[in-house]
Parts: C-alpha cells; sequence; structure tokens
C-alpha cells in the first residue's frame, strides 16, 4: 500500500528521529518536511546530506574552487 495520494503530509522530527503526521508533528524547528510519503520522510536526513552535497559543489565551481 503506497502512502503517495493520500493528501497526507508526513514529517522527519529530528527531535524524536521519527516519521510525524500533521496529526501529531512537533513545532516547526524539530522538523523537515513536509513529504509526501512516509518513505521520503524517513529519508529525510539522506535527501538533506545529498543536496548539501550539491550546492557545496555548486559553490566551489562558482568561486572557482575546482576539486
Amino acid at each position: 500500500m503506497s502512502d503517495s495520494g493520500s493528501g497526507t503530509e508526513y514529517f522527519w522530527c529530528t527531535r524524536h528521529h521519527r516519521v510525524e503526521t500533521e496529526a501529531d508533528v512537533c513545532p516547526s524547528v524539530y522538523v523537515l518536511g513536509p513529504y509526501r510519503s512516509k518513505a521520503d520522510a524517513e529519508n529525510a536526513l539522506q535527501t538533506v546530506q545529498e543536496r548539501n552535497e550539491v550546492w557545496d559543489e555548486e559553490d566551489r565551481r562558482w568561486a572557482g574552487e575546482e576539486r
């Protein structure tokens, strides 16, 4: 069964290290999201890491600091 398309939003709570929904979400200072599926929320930290690596590389290129 897929979580997507249900209209439910999912969040990754950095305080409790778990997926939360809008029904039980912690204050925004503690969460990443919203995500469309529970699986996307579960992978939030990996997604953040991957995006940061891409942005860091773009910053190095922009600054002329080729790797």
